[in-house]
């Protein structure tokens, strides 16, 4: 089945793209044109992309708190017997009625340069200096410190915490070159242990290799000498009571969100909670 798939928003279209994609998840076999339009604020910008809704009628998904915006949108997807979802309004109304005040109609008003977006800017900074036991001295103003055998995902994982906020270090675990001696005497960080099966992650190595052009017939993808590379990050992890991520079938998403309930645990296990 075709399905054309117009996203309108006002503002950068994060949000409704994110939502769009969750919901097709659920369904199979369905092939997916996406239309894409971001900072959708004017009525004359609107008559161009109505023009093409109108050629390739689909699903009309909307983010707009314009209301002359909204309306016009609104009605000339009636006119044409198209479906058009606001996905936030039970939210928005939800909170409205909670909290007794009528929302703000700004757009993008979630990009707003607050202190919380300057902190996502520097956690991202900090991470990605302090990827692949770089910059190991200042490990203590991590956050959160990853170390797993190559390939487990340590990178895109701490970039993905990154944008979320975190000061992310992290680590690759050599049994030939053992990692520095501050790791165990870590105070503020947590350490988290990254692991996968020995036939998965020789999976990943030899595809990375292929990637590469280089020949794959080392210890690198080696079974015997995978599998005593896995035992050896465990039981470190196990002999210092990191908790362990097994991310064999794991995304970085899933791995990331494990990643964060073990942050808020110890954040309230700290407050006495």
């Amino acid at each position: 089945m075709k399905l054309h798939l117009h996203l309108l928003s006002d503002s950068t279209g994060e949000t409704l793209e994110n939502i769009a994609k969750a919901a097709l998840a659920q369904f199979d076999d369905v092939e997916v044109l996406r239309h894409f339009w971001p900072m959708v604020r004017s009525e004359t910008h609107l008559e161009r992309i109505l023009a093409e809704i109108s050629q390739n009628p689909g699903l009309v998904i909307f983010t707009l708190v314009n209301p002359e915006i909204r309306r016009q949108l609104e009605t000339r997807c009636r006119a044409i017997g198209l479906p058009a979802v606001a996905p936030l309004d039970p939210v928005n109304h939800a909170l409205s009625n909670l909290l007794g005040q009528e929302m703000k109609a700004r757009p993008g008003r979630q990009h707003m340069l607050d202190a919380a977006y300057f902190a996502r800017v520097d956690a991202i900074q900090f991470t990605i200096a302090h990827d692949d036991g770089v910059n190991w001295e200042n490990w203590e103003e991590a956050e959160i410190v990853l170390a797993g055998v190559s390939r487990t995902s340590k990178t895109p994982t701490s970039i993905y915490l990154a944008n979320r906020g975190y000061k992310v270090a992290n680590i690759p675990i050599v049994p030939q070159s053992p990692p520095p001696d501050l790791l165990y005497r870590l105070k503020n960080p947590m350490v988290v242990g990254l692991t996968t099966s020995p036939e998965r992650l020789i999976q990943v190595r030899r595809n990375r290799l292929l990637a590469l052009n280089q020949q794959d017939e080392t210890s690198y993808v080696e079974q015997e000498a995978v599998q005593k590379e896995v035992a050896y990050a465990r039981r470190m992890f196990a002999d210092n009571g990191w908790p362990v991520i097994d991310v064999t079938r794991r995304s970085i998403e899933e791995t990331a969100a494990a990643i964060i309930t073990l942050c808020n645990e110890r954040a309230m296990a700290e407050r006495g909670q």
